[in-house]
């Protein structure tokens, strides 16, 4: 089966609705769409008001991850398309960081490809976040709950 694969690195925000409705004008063929739709937080576990957050990738592996990842899901499932977003740049609270879309036949392989490309996504992306705070910036930790993830794959 013939999947549509797409993968933007952008700085720029994306709508959400034009990238669903751009995948159900070329295709009318699947029975469930999956999304998820990740953005700022406006504090982090330490209580503290967020001003913005920046990320910064590795440009080409990035892309090269993010693409391995998704061959990896069309492995598991029959999928029709696997669009992902992710942002980088300086981003302030409110603002989408990350789109995962999945078709599929149906809705339970669309719900498992997006769970099982976030969940990559978190571990094995090159893109480091750093918080910045009023009086101080910090860069983000990979978490130990966030690899536990990986093992139920």
């Amino acid at each position: 089966m013939f999947c549509n694969l797409s993968i933007s690195v952008q700085e720029l925000d994306f709508d959400i609705q034009y990238e669903i409705d751009n995948i159900k004008r070329r295709k009318k063929n699947f029975g469930g769409l999956a999304s998820f739709l990740g953005q700022v937080r406006d504090s982090a576990e330490n209580d503290k008001t967020l001003l913005f957050l920046e990320l910064e990738h590795y440009p080409d592996m990035t892309e090269k991850e993010i693409t391995s990842i998704c061959n990896d899901a069309l492995g598991k499932w029959e999928l029709h398309d696997i669009r992902v977003i992710h942002r980088v740049g300086k981003l302030i609270p409110g603002d989408n960081i990350v789109l995962v879309l999945a078709t599929s036949s149906h809705r339970e392989e669309a719900f498992k490809a997006v769970e099982f490309i976030m969940d990559f996504l978190k571990s094995r992306v090159p893109i480091w976040k750093k918080e910045h705070y009023e009086n101080n910036s910090s860069w983000v930790k990979s978490k130990k709950s966030d690899e536990e993830l990986l093992s139920r794959w």
